[in-house]
């Protein structure tokens, strides 16, 4: 254990150091103090859900968040069926991780169209199947509306209006937000949506990472270390408390340079980025 622990509502997402395995994470997090993880579908997986879920429990670590459900804009039946069924299964893993919430992200536009709405819409009618069964299962599901540079192909929701304006259909225990900091840092109404959601209830998940320019071939892998971008994070953590939320705060970091680096370095010098930038409550 680090002799001195990490915040208490920090949580490290495994992909801002996914060059650990899952026992290397929960290892590494016990000796930098962090108590909380997200983890992804697909490592998890690949460890076996029930296994990980034992890890995470005999580490002492909580499952802030699961990434990913959603991709439920298409708009041919089979291919919709089967991406209810893989959301079905991502509420499953969720509750058997122990994590009360999934993150959602919607899907970009079907290649058959360019209607934007309609693929909103889609999102919905798929929310209404989804939202009680995870309701069930003691799983929320928090929208994650993405940049608007990945609206064509990844994330027809681009702004938290949008994704309160569907999440405002389900109860707020079933179907709420999340606020990520590298999506949502450049528009100014952000601040009052994140009041909306607070007032709510809805805000289910907080990330942070930082924006870097230029961004990276693909843009994907472009979310920068804390401190190192144009982001003022302690601004947007306060826009979150002062909303009400107290939950994780989870750092998720998609960046190829530190990927190369070692993954306890990593850990660590992003828990002392987030108290540096960030703070300790």
């Amino acid at each position: 254990m680090s002799a001195d622990p990490a915040p208490e509502r920090l949580s490290v997402n495994q992909m801002t150091v996914k060059q650990l395995s899952l026992p290397e994470l929960a290892e590494a997090c016990a000796e930098s103090g962090v108590r909380g993880v997200g983890l992804w579908r697909e490592p998890v997986r690949r460890y076996g859900v029930e296994a990980a879920a034992k890890l995470m429990r005999d580490s002492g670590l909580t499952v802030t968040t699961l990434c990913r459900g959603g991709f439920l804009t298409a708009d041919d039946p089979v291919e919709r069926q089967e991406a209810l069924g893989d959301n079905h299964a991502a509420i499953d893993e969720a509750a058997t991780l122990g994590t009360g919430t999934l993150i959602l992200v919607s899907g970009g536009l079907p290649l058959s169209g360019k209607d934007l709405h309609g693929a909103r819409e889609r999102v919905a009618d798929a929310l209404a199947v989804l939202a009680p069964y995870a309701a069930d299962r003691g799983v929320r599901l928090a929208i994650e509306p993405l940049h608007p540079m990945y609206a064509a192909d990844r994330c027809v929701v681009s702004t938290l209006a949008q994704a309160l304006d569907l999440a405002e259909r389900f109860p707020a225990g079933q179907v709420g937000v999340a606020v990520d900091t590298y999506h949502v840092w450049w528009d100014d109404r952000a601040p009052a949506q994140i009041a909306r959601a607070g007032a709510a209830g809805r805000i289910h998940a907080f990330q942070l990472a930082d924006w870097t320019v230029p961004l990276p071939a693909g843009v994907l892998n472009g979310r920068g270390q804390l401190g190192d971008g144009t982001i003022d994070l302690r601004a947007w953590k306060e826009h979150v408390d002062a909303a009400g939320y107290t939950g994780p705060i989870e750092v998720e970091l998609f960046n190829e340079e530190l990927w190369t680096r070692d993954g306890r370095e990593v850990l660590t010098e992003t828990v002392e980025r987030y108290v540096t930038h960030v703070g300790r409550r």
